[in-house]
């Protein structure tokens, strides 16, 4: 017995030994599986480990005022097996410095003097603060004494900096809305395979965060409602007492309820009256936070139940300009949402307390808050809605490096926001809006840069290529790959590797062999041919030939990708059918599949659709019997 359980251990250890080994690996990440923190069966090695921070933020807010003045304490804890000598901190809003790199030109009222740090303590002793004139969006701290493994220290700031004129992701929304987001030092991610995380910000990445609990503190005038990442801690002294009465109602509501009406708000019915208020929020393991604050900005929620088994809710709140018909419906698209994804796709349950949509302008999500634009067509608002919120899975849930593999997160939340899209819209319009949005700007643009593989770091891209690699093609690549393992499958280990890595850092690497273990398949054909290959989609059919009543047909895969497709047969006597080909056709030979058919009819004519998966060359996807 013991020699079998021997041989069965050893011959599991080869095979993901094999799967590490036929996926190239950067020498970095190898590195990291040779170090034992990640494992090629595709869990956390039994050597992971991750860092974290946990933060109390003070911040004062005065609009019209632009200049947000903050204190905080960090209390870093360092997991690693390192001695760290130094740390690296973000402050990301030196993206606004007229000399500070930027994917894209910008106007002069997006410019701003950046971020001024006033005050740093370390473990309770002033240090000075040094800008580096190297970097910018993020400097480094040498620390007084070497933190060991296993030791902690706490950092101090001070900090104040003037929101921007011309709103992207944070900003002025107008002279008294503000978005806060990035607003805060914090100490960047030191990771098991790169170190340190210093990759500037530009403009176009986005997360890569450690997680940590979060107690936040928004000083407001009278008259200024806050909504924000995490729990509201007390509702009771910013709030007067009807105003709290209907926001505890919303709270176990399946109906949306106006906590605020713009008519309540003129007349200083809404927040308590005491000159100013502060707003405490609380987080538990989150990777970031954001908030929203407005003076004329009405307040609707409601609430879901995300987890059936415990009858949990989550609060669903939204906070807009009454004047924008488009938000007047948001709290029940997002509250349609959080159910959808708990109880579909991706069905998980909902994993924080609440989730709120603030009117801006980025389309842009954050742990609990999204920042959303209003557009004239309904459809679409509700769209950008669901694709912001479907992103707590990911990158919130699951803590993907976005700075370089962001097709771990867009990826799935485009695939999501269509799978959503077949419940809100129907299967046919939903597909369409998805192949003219997302699908059709890549597939016909035949060029160099389209053509480079899903697995090229998106931080050496550039548009249109970055939006399409992390957008599109990776969702795409996700839906063809349930599309190979069918639903029950597919989500049995889209869940084992959610399950895994919650809380957790998943590298591209951890996804392939996750899915391989648990599924029970090599699939590193599939992810050699759809992630790392430069490849496109463009199917053909070669050749039909005839014998008796069987029909070979011969399909070419130009383009390199193993997309699935539907064989239309239409026969002699006008009668047609559909046989669907998923991308196992293409295992064995990525290039070339044969279908065989056996009829007692004449075929007449067959043609190949790829549904989503649009094909870059139609003309030769039709085969005629002449």
């Amino acid at each position: 017995m013991k020699h079998l359980l021997f041989l069965g251990l050893l011959s599991t250890l080869l095979v993901g030994s094999l799967q590490a080994q036929q996926l190239y690996q950067p020498r970095d990440i190898k590195q990291a599986y040779e170090n034992g923190t990640r494992s090629p069966d595709g869990a956390p090695g039994k050597n992971y480990w991750q860092n974290s921070a946990d933060y109390t933020i003070n911040i004062k807010a005065s609009p019209p005022d632009r200049t947000i003045k903050g204190s905080e304490q960090i209390t870093y804890f360092n997991n690693s097996p390192d001695t760290l000598k130094k740390v690296v901190v973000d402050l990301l809003l030196n993206h606004h410095l007229p000399t500070a790199p930027r994917d894209n030109g910008t106007s002069e009222a997006y410019l701003t003097s950046g971020v001024h740090i006033d005050t740093l303590m370390i473990n309770g002793r002033g240090q000075e603060w040094k800008d580096d004139p190297g970097n910018y969006t993020f400097d480094i701290v040498e620390l007084p004494e070497s933190l060991a493994p296993g030791d902690s220290v706490q950092l101090s700031f001070d900090w104040h900096y003037d929101v921007s004129k011309q709103p992207g992701r944070e900003g002025q929304i107008d002279s008294t809305s503000f978005f806060l987001a990035y607003f805060y030092p914090r100490i960047a991610v030191y990771d098991d395979y790169k170190g340190w995380n210093t990759t500037e910000f530009t403009g176009r990445q986005e997360f890569y965060n450690d997680f940590g609990d979060y107690t936040v503190n928004v000083t407001v005038p009278e008259g200024y409602t806050v909504w924000g990442t995490g729990t509201l801690e007390n509702a009771e002294q910013v709030l007067q007492q009807d105003a709290l009465s209907r926001y505890q109602k919303s709270l176990t509501s399946d109906s949306t309820i106006k906590i605020a009406s713009l008519d309540q708000l003129e007349a200083n019915k809404i927040t308590a009256q005491n000159g100013s208020n502060t707003w405490t929020f609380s987080s538990q393991y989150v990777p970031d936070v954001a908030f929203g604050l407005s003076d004329h900005f009405v307040w609707d929620a409601a609430s879901v139940v995300v987890e059936d088994e415990i009858d949990r809710r989550a609060s669903v709140q939204a906070a807009y300009n009454d004047t924008t018909s488009g938000f007047h419906p948001m709290v029940g698209y997002a509250r349609h949402a959080l159910d959808y994804f708990s109880h579909h796709w991706p069905g998980v349950p909902y994993p924080y307390s609440k989730m709120s949509v603030f009117q801006g302008g980025a389309d842009m999500e954050y742990p609990m808050m999204a920042n959303d634009s209003s557009f004239p067509d309904p459809v679409f608002t509700r769209f950008v809605a669901e694709h912001e919120i479907v992103h707590t899975y990911f990158p919130f849930y699951m803590g993907t490096n976005e700075t370089r593999y962001a097709f771990m997160d867009e990826g799935w939340a485009t695939a999501f926001e269509l799978l959503i899209g077949h419940e809100v819209l129907g299967r046919e319009q939903a597909n369409e809006l998805f192949r003219t949005f997302r699908v059709k700007p890549w597939i016909t643009n035949p060029s160099t840069l389209e053509d480079l593989s899903i697995m090229t770091p998106n931080d050496m891209l550039t548009d249109p290529a970055y939006g399409h690699n992390v957008y599109g093609k990776a969702a795409l690549g996700y839906l063809a790959l349930k599309d190979l393992l069918g639903d029950e499958l597919f989500k049995k280990c889209l869940h084992t590797y959610m399950e895994r890595w919650n809380g957790k850092h998943p590298l591209p690497w951890d996804f392939f062999y996750s899915f391989n273990e648990v599924s029970g398949k090599n699939l590193n054909w599939f992810w050699k041919n759809w992630f790392f290959e430069n490849s496109y989609i463009d199917l053909a059919i070669d050749e039909v030939q005839k014998a008796g009543q069987n029909y070979t047909v011969t399909l070419e895969n130009i383009g390199g990708m193993p997309a699935p497709t539907d064989m239309k047969i239409t026969y002699s006597d006008g009668s047609s059918t559909i046989r669907h080909q998923t991308p196992a056709i293409w295992k064995e030979n990525s290039g070339q599949a044969e279908i065989s058919l056996t009829t007692d009819k004449t075929i007449q004519s067959i043609e190949l659709d790829g549904g989503i998966w649009m094909d870059a060359n139609p003309e030769d996807n039709e085969w005629q019997n002449n």
